[in-house]
């Protein structure tokens, strides 16, 4: 656990799963980002599904539901999880239920994202929303583009784990339209390129100077990507990910943020600097 402000922050997991290494570094060779992260025999490497719980303006605000536990065998054995964890199991682990939580982030509705969000219910009927008494917050885009996919990202958008959050009147649903604070003190902004919707959350005081974390979701899953080339082949809009993640990194060197990877196994976080080439590096990693 950590602070930044007035905001606690608890790192959570979803479970780890596997996805093809080629796959998450676009068209860096495996040359070289096999020197940085290992692979199996079916060229996948391993990812964590980081949750992050942030109590911050009398509310508990829970950042992405990991993978969930509705994955066929058949799904399980593509994405190499041999396990039932869910987030719920990482909440019960610090003494919370869902009931407990107000508001569910997302920063996308790729299944290793929002997969965490529904449940098949006990009595066998059909799905269930795990968090009954949160609102679910997602950029207005995202939504439109996860209800209504296509052929290029219809296997990300697994219906569900989406479909459900619409029933009852959009009761369960936040739709927010660009920067929107949610809470006093946890904001979403729009980082586009993985998803056109794709937004990312920024945690902290907006005075000048005060200390924040930026909470990155798929525009920077893992430390490695902090290089600007390395662009997941996944992100819909390569090119403007990297637009994307040059502007975070100016603000976030200038302002000395704490940055959060949402799928490095190793590494919860870290703080950048620039080298003498004027490239972004990592400067200091947290771990967890």
């Amino acid at each position: 656990m950590l602070t930044i402000g007035d905001a606690r922050l608890t790192m959570l997991n979803g479970g780890n799963f596997r996805l093809d290494g080629g796959a998450m570094h676009g068209v860096v060779p495996k040359t070289l980002w096999s020197k940085l992260v290992s692979c199996d025999s079916l060229n996948r490497c391993e990812y964590a599904t980081r949750c992050l719980l942030v109590e911050a303006g009398g509310k508990r605000v829970l950042i992405e539901t990991g993978n969930g536990d509705k994955f066929s065998p058949k799904l399980k054995e593509i994405y190499g999880i041999d396990h039932d964890r869910s987030i719920e199991h990482a909440l019960r682990e610090v003494g919370l239920s869902p009931d407990d939580i107000d508001l569910v982030v997302m920063t996308h509705m790729h299944f290793d994202h929002s997969g965490g969000t529904t449940r098949y219910s006990t009595s066998g009927s059909g799905l269930a929303p795990v968090f009954r008494r949160a609102r679910h917050v997602i950029q207005r885009r995202e939504w439109e583009d996860a209800t209504h996919p296509h052929e290029r990202n219809r296997a990300s958008y697994l219906q569900e784990s989406v479909a459900p959050l619409g029933e009852g009147g959009g009761e369960r649903l936040w739709l927010v339209e660009g920067e929107t604070e949610i809470v006093p003190g946890v904001r979403v902004i729009p980082t586009p390129g993985h998803t056109a919707g794709h937004q990312s959350v920024l945690i902290g005081s907006w005075d000048p100077g005060a200390p924040k974390a930026l909470f990155l979701g798929d525009v920077v899953p893992t430390a490695v990507h902090t290089k600007l080339p390395w662009v997941m082949a996944y992100d819909l809009d390569p090119a403007r990910t990297v637009e994307t993640k040059r502007a975070l990194f100016k603000r976030a060197v200038e302002e000395d943020w704490l940055l959060v990877w949402g799928h490095d196994k190793d590494n919860a976080g870290g703080r950048l600097g620039i080298d003498k080439e004027g490239a972004f590096v990592v400067r200091e990693l947290v771990t967890g």
